[in-house]
């Protein structure tokens, strides 16, 4: 048996070529519908055969525990906890947004970048409603289409690369004809926003919820006001289960970055694992020309130094517990700011103050502990194994 636990693009990519190949297969995944965040709501050859396929997927089914030694997997869904057996297990749990946290980042109608866009995908209307975007990279531009498309005033898109860089990654482009013609698209479908470089939010104001931004380029600050909020800086691997089974010889990880890649890296693991290497060996060449391009994106839109001088001492890092970034100045590393402030035992279990953590002081993750996610009491009791 094969589990494939994330139902995105790679995850979906990994089960269908694993059954192609004639292996039973099961896909888990903690959103109600497979496609992940990526293909929320859409319709494509990849979920249509998925679909059509028959695999068993397991929706709404968080993975809170697993033991690489028994090869087992304990997972939580709302009619309650399951035990599933591997023999082989390939985790393509996709990544989350960064979030680097500024004064008013906690008002309601400030939003990650891609979460607003899973928001308006939804349901939540954006229609007439207008919003600033910024952080960095190509999503900005797919989410602003993507808002546009739906009504909504995009007044400006905030950009922290500089204008050199991107005209570097121009050239990148030029070697991917396909993805050129997504950015000329993307662009056409954004015509008429402003496109600000060496840009960024500084703050975000309001009564009680988002009434403006305010923006630096370079000495320049300004207000701009709005209804919603979408910053992006990237985004973050969602690796806590491989990084706790990571010594397993029966685990693959595949797809953490750009589609393309992830797509790849899905298909070489399903064939791997169902034991058709030189199927997967095949894919190599391909997945090599999408790694450089995502070696690219990632050099291009690396994150600025004057980003880490946004927060202001008042300014929360961690909103489970509502720790601030003064506080936290004044601790070496994560394991005494943990100890004294509960930074990153909350909820979320670090997965949003973690990696702002990281950028801000540096400091490493910490060490992981089952349960992966907060859980109901009786679903870490014995479960029964399937």
């Amino acid at each position: 048996m094969i589990v494939v636990v994330g139902a995105g693009p790679a995850g979906i990519a990994a089960a269908l070529r694993a059954q192609e190949c004639g292996a039973r297969v099961t896909v888990v995944d903690d959103n109600p519908a497979p496609g992940g965040q990526i293909w929320r709501g859409d319709s494509n050859v990849w979920l249509t055969r998925f679909r059509a396929s028959g695999i068993p997927f397991i929706a709404s089914a968080r993975v809170i525990t697993g033991d690489a030694q028994a090869q087992t997997l304990l997972v939580e869904t709302p009619e309650g906890a399951r035990k599933l057996t591997w023999d082989k297990l390939i985790i393509a749990a996709g990544s989350r947004e960064l979030f680097l946290p500024f004064p008013g980042w906690t008002l309601p109608g400030v939003f990650g970048a891609g979460g607003l866009q899973a928001l308006a995908k939804s349901g939540l209307s954006v229609a007439d409603k207008t919003v600033v975007i910024g952080g960095t990279g190509p999503l900005l531009l797919a989410v602003a289409a993507y808002l546009r498309q739906h009504g909504a005033h995009v007044k400006l898109i905030a950009e922290q690369a500089s204008p050199a860089g991107l005209a570097g990654f121009a050239k990148e482009l030029l070697r991917n004809p396909n993805k050129l013609l997504q950015g000329v698209a993307l662009a056409r479908h954004i015509a008429g926003s402003p496109y600000v470089t060496n840009c960024w939010i500084e703050s975000a104001t309001g009564q009680g919820r988002l009434e403006a931004v305010t923006l630096r380029q370079g000495r320049r600050t300004w207000t701009e006001r709005c209804d919603f909020a979408a910053i992006g800086y990237g985004l973050v691997p969602d690796n806590e289960l491989a990084t706790f089974l990571m010594n397993s010889p029966n685990v693959v990880i595949a797809g953490t970055g750009e589609l393309n890649l992830a797509i790849l890296e899905g298909e070489i693991a399903g064939f791997t694992v169902a034991g058709y290497p030189e199927r997967a060996l095949g894919l190599y060449g391909k997945r090599e020309k999408a790694h450089r391009f995502a070696t690219a994106l990632q050099h291009t839109f690396a994150l600025r130094h004057e980003l880490k001088s946004l927060p202001r001492p008042d300014t929360i890092v961690c909103r489970c517990e509502d720790v601030t970034f003064g506080l936290l100045c004044e601790f070496p590393n994560s394991r005494a700011a943990k100890l004294h402030t509960r930074c990153g035992m909350g909820p979320c279990q670090g997965r949003i103050c973690g990696p702002a953590a990281e950028f801000l002081f540096g400091w490493n993750p910490g060490s992981l502990r089952p349960p992966l996610f907060p859980a109901k009491i009786g679903s870490l009791m014995p479960a029964t194994t399937e």
